[in-house]
Formats: C-alpha cells, sequence, structure tokens
C-alpha cells in the first residue's frame, strides 16, 4: 500500500485571496496592539504632514506608530530587523497590511517623531487605568544603567577634540583645492550665469522647495565633524562655566563675609584659591556626547540611568532618563513625575507610601515627600545591621525603627517584587538593555516607549485573563 501524506505543491495557485484574520488566532499580540493603537489619540503624529497632498505619499502615521509599539513589545529595535520581518514575519504582515517600508523610513519615522512616541506612555498609561489596572497607593522607585549608543574609546580630551577639528579642516582645504583649484570655489554654476537660466532654475527649486515636508533637525549631529565641533564647544561651555564660578568664589573669598552676612570667612577658615586651567580639563563621548560614564560590574560605560516608578501591580507609572550615576537626587523629581502622568491619565488616586532602596536616600527628599502627605519608606542603609555612628539621629534613625517594625518591614519588602523584575523582564525577556538612539532626549524618547509597551504587555495580558475567567 503507498504511503499517505498530505499535498504539499508549492505551485499551485491560491484559488481564493487570503484573509489576514486567518493569519494569526484571535488572542494574538498583534491584534491587541491594532486595536490599542487606534484607542491613541495620534494627532501629534498627522500633524506633522501636508494637508493639501503635496510631495510624495507617505505610509500611514497610525500603521508606522503599531509598527514600531509591536516592535518593541517582542524587542526587536533594529530599523532593518523590522524591515526584514515586514517580510518574513506573519505578525508583522499583518500589522503592515502587507507593506513593507523599508529601514530608512522606519529610522527616519522615529527620529522625525521623537517627542509624540516618547508621549505614547501617558496614553498607554490612561488606556490601563480605564482597565482598572492602576492601583497606586503603594508605589516603588527604582534605577537601572542602560548602555548608550556609542564605545568609551570614542571618549577624548579637549586637546584631543581640537588636534581633529583641526585635522579635519585640513583634509577639507585640501579636498576642495584639488577640486576648485585655483578659484574660490563659490562661483555661480554655467546654468545660473545667465539670467534667464537663472530665473528658470530658481523657479524650478522654489517649486521643489515648496512640494519637500520639513524634517526636524536631530539633536545629535549624524556627521562626525559636526559631531566634534558640537563636543568642543561643550567643554568649552563647561570650562566657562567653571571659570565663572571660581570668579564669583574669589569675590566672595576677598569680602571676608558670606552673603547673607552669617560666616566670616577668614584665617584658617578660608578656602584656598581654586586655580583654573586655560583649556578646558573635562572630557566628553564624541559619538553621543549626552552620555556619562557609569559602573557596570567591574568596567565603566557610556550610559544613561533610565528610572521608573511602579505599581504593586508592575505598571510603571512614572518613566524619565538622568545622565547621573547616583539615584540620591531622583526620589522627589520621580515622585512627582508620577503625580503629573497619573493627572494626565485622569487618575485621582494619589500615592500614599513611597518605597525606594538605599541609593535613594536624601533627607531633603523624605521631608519633601513627607510634607506632600505621603509616606517615604527608604532603607538608609545596604545591608548594615549596626547604625553607623555619622548618620545618628533624625530622619535616619526614624527609619531604621520604621523598617524594624513588622509593619514598616513589609512594606519595604514590597520593593524588590514591585519594581525590579520590571526591569528584569525588559533587560532579559526583551532583550533590551542598551539604547539604539544617541541624545539625552532621544534616549527618553525611547526608555518611554519601552515603558509604555511594557505597559501594553501588561495590559494584554490582563486582557487575556479577562476574557478566559
Amino acid at each position: 500500500m503507498a504511503q499517505n501524506f498530505l499535498p504539499c505543491d508549492r505551485e499551485q495557485e491560491l484559488l481564493l485571496p487570503p484573509s489576514l484574520r486567518e493569519w494569526l488566532p484571535e488572542d494574538h499580540l498583534a491584534w491587541f496592539v491594532l486595536e490599542a493603537v487606534a484607542e491613541l489619540e495620534l494627532e501629534p503624529f498627522y500633524s506633522a504632514y501636508r494637508c493639501d497632498g503635496w510631495g510624495a505619499a507617505a505610509h500611514d502615521p497610525q500603521m508606522m506608530v503599531a509598527l514600531l509599539v509591536y516592535a518593541y513589545a517582542i524587542g526587536e529595535r533594529s530599523s532593518r530587523a523590522i524591515e526584514r520581518r515586514c517580510s518574513e514575519d506573519v505578525a508583522f504582515r499583518v500589522i503592515t497590511a502587507n507593506q513593507a517600508p523599508d529601514h530608512a523610513t522606519i529610522a527616519r519615522f522615529r527620529v522625525r517623531h521623537e517627542a509624540a512616541l516618547g508621549e505614547l506612555f501617558g496614553e498607554v498609561l490612561a488606556l490601563c487605568a480605564q482597565a482598572g489596572l492602576l492601583r497606586v497607593g503603594v508605589i516603588a522607585v527604582d534605577g537601572s544603567k542602560f548602555a548608550a549608543a556609542a564605545s568609551d574609546r570614542a571618549i577624548r580630551s579637549y586637546e584631543q577634540i581640537a588636534a581633529e577639528v583641526l585635522a579635519e579642516a585640513s583634509r577639507i582645504d585640501a579636498a576642495e583645492d584639488e577640486v576648485h583649484g585655483e578659484a574660490r570655489g563659490d562661483e555661480l554654476p554655467a546654468g545660473l550665469r545667465a539670467s534667464g537660466d537663472r530665473r528658470q532654475r530658481l523657479r524650478e527649486a522654489k517649486q521643489a522647495l515648496e512640494a519637500q515636508r520639513a524634517i526636524e533637525a536631530e539633536p545629535i549631529p549624524r556627521d562626525r565633524p559636526r559631531r566634534l565641533v558640537d563636543c568642543k564647544r561643550r567643554l568649552e561651555q563647561e570650562a566657562e562655566l567653571e571659570r565663572q564660578v571660581v570668579k564669583e568664589h574669589e569675590a566672595w573669598r576677598e569680602r571676608g563675609i558670606a552673603t547673607d552676612g552669617s560666616r566670616r570667612m577668614s584665617g584658617a577658615h578660608s578656602l584656598k584659591p581654586h586655580p583654573v586651567p586655560e583649556n578646558p580639563s573635562g572630557k566628553v563621548n564624541v559619538t553621543d556626547p549626552d552620555a556619562r560614564r557609569m559602573k557596570f560590574g567591574r568596567n565603566f560605560l557610556p550610559a544613561y540611568n533610565a528610572q521608573a516608578v511602579t505599581t504593586e501591580g508592575q505598571i510603571i507609572v512614572a518613566a524619565e532618563i538622568t545622565t547621573e550615576g547616583a539615584d540620591f537626587c531622583q526620589l522627589d523629581p520621580m515622585v512627582a513625575a508620577t503625580e503629573r502622568e497619573l493627572e494626565g491619565a485622569g487618575v485621582s488616586e494619589r500615592p500614599e507610601v513611597v518605597l525606594a532602596d538605599a541609593g535613594y536616600w536624601s533627607n531633603g527628599h523624605i521631608d519633601a515627600l513627607r510634607e506632600r502627605g505621603m509616606t517615604p519608606i527608604v532603607a538608609p542603609d545596604t545591608s548594615r545591621t549596626r547604625p553607623r555612628k555619622t548618620r545618628r539621629g533624625g530622619p535616619y534613625d526614624f527609619m531604621r525603627r520604621v523598617i524594624a517594625t513588622e509593619t514598616g518591614g513589609d512594606l519595604y519588602a514590597r520593593r524588590q517584587w514591585m519594581v525590579e523584575p520590571v526591569f528584569a523582564q525588559v533587560k532579559a525577556n526583551r532583550r533590551i538593555d542598551r539604547f539604539k538612539r544617541r541624545g539625552r532626549a532621544a534616549a527618553r524618547s525611547e526608555w518611554r516607549l519601552i515603558a509604555a509597551t511594557h505597559n501594553l504587555l501588561k495590559l494584554h495580558r490582563h486582557s487575556l485573563t479577562a476574557a478566559t475567567a
């Protein structure tokens, strides 16, 4: 008897046109993303395009937003990888309705709508509030380092940058001499020297400019020569600020008394003069000047400090970026950001208890939260069993007593499973441990989009659970 197999004829034409609805199950994440994006306010994306129909046709912003949201949700952020998936991955083909935007289009959309993509965080947070996922009585604050899109070997001193700028200028001069010879290089082309030809060319140029859509400039220049000039300017500005501070300090020192007249600065208590070098002494990364060296284990790498505030349901209610490696200045600003995000999402409930580890210890920030009616529970020490003698008294002893109680200890213990798994899910499960974009504004936009897709995944799982209940 012959063997019996299902037919597999790749030359067989489809008898009926395929339906996208048959390609994925109804509970697939792609369908949920499409439904969620349809509920978002996308006017900031549409307002960036002309309304008179001029220019080449662009991809629908709603489709592009859904494409980026879905890609980030599954941890795919490379524009080239997204382009490839639009042809090979069924879910991506459903998202794009069988269109295939190329990687340059995807990258330009991400750059052009940088601010609007970051603001999707608030829109998704509002969807979570409508689904009843936001219980913000107890919140937890934490931060994690994300590597920047720059190498540590790209850090240069002022002298090195100045030398590269001069070398680049010499190279450009040599290239221009080779092209133009003895001429200046700014003479009018042959087609523009006659008045009739000039008017025609200018008329054509005017029409081309009117048809061209405006594209926002990138915060960090893409070409290295412009970045070098920008880095040189930054170091000069920092040096000038330092000179101004030293100048003001010297004037204060000469007066002999403090500005408020409360303390005399003379004799052994006066501060020594602080000499300022002639050239800037700082260093900057010429690939991403906004990034700062931060510690990763035993190594230091250019990075950003991503801050997040989460609920007991691991919903991110605030997401911001800082270039400071330490967290002790972030407690009050992150709680304030949480209040703004909740207000924007239409949530009337306000945080009552704020949990943070020892890295956020700051007397001023803790007092500020208390004045606003919140109960901050911040670890005064990392792993000490005995109190520090140099920090005894005041809020330090009080916080140790609070955490030593059963209620306080139970509340502080929640912090670990409220916020730390969020960063673990982002970095381990979604493979996002460094930013693709350069510059603080771009990194903030990307981090908020990452946080928004985290919340969207939580909302998707909640909808699946509710459907099967």
